[in-house]
């Protein structure tokens, strides 16, 4: 059990990796994008189009790492009430909501994906940019995510610490 919880945590790792990268190249085409514009009255065209794909990216892929470093925003009024066998019964009651939740959103942007797969859907920008590339990496996203409520289940029905619960914080503590 912990060797897979340690791999999905390391997925969640690689995908908020991915995510670091994606904000570096972000803020590189902005700089770039300042210095065609005041220097050489020029641009890329496609400034908008790419960060937001990347602001879409960067967020889903960071959600699996967030969920696991509790980092998410969560309403606690009755969690911090709770202690031991209830809190994490009601916490897994909460994860299997936000399974199906975000299993049905896998399910329908998965076939977002495929449609524009199939058809050959492009952006309406110069860049002509195949829409089932930045889909494809929220998707990935989303089952990074999917994958780490699973984990989170998991060690809530089994009592399992966090890979992540290496210091005292009570937020690692789940």
């Amino acid at each position: 059990m912990r060797t897979f919880q340690a791999a999905i945590f390391t997925i969640s790792r690689v995908a908020a990796a991915l995510s670091c990268v994606m904000l570096v190249g972000m803020v590189v085409h902005i700089l770039y994008e300042i210095v065609l514009r005041v220097f050489f009255s020029s641009s890329t065209y496609v400034l908008d189009e790419f960060v937001g794909y990347e602001v879409a990216a960067c967020t889903f892929l960071a959600l699996g790492y967030s969920l696991e470093h509790g980092s998410l925003i969560r309403v606690s009024l009755l969690v911090e009430r709770l202690s031991g066998r209830a809190r994490r019964m009601l916490d897994a009651l909460c994860a299997i909501a936000a399974l199906s939740i975000t299993s049905l959103l896998i399910k329908y942007y998965w076939l977002n994906v495929e449609r524009s797969w199939m058809r050959n859907r492009v952006s309406s920008s110069i860049a002509e940019v195949p829409l089932w590339i930045p889909e494809a990496v929220v998707l990935v996203g989303m089952l990074v995510f999917w994958l780490q409520l699973f984990a989170f289940l998991l060690r809530q029905l089994t009592g399992e610490p966090s890979p992540v619960a290496t210091s005292h914080d009570p937020r690692h503590e789940i």
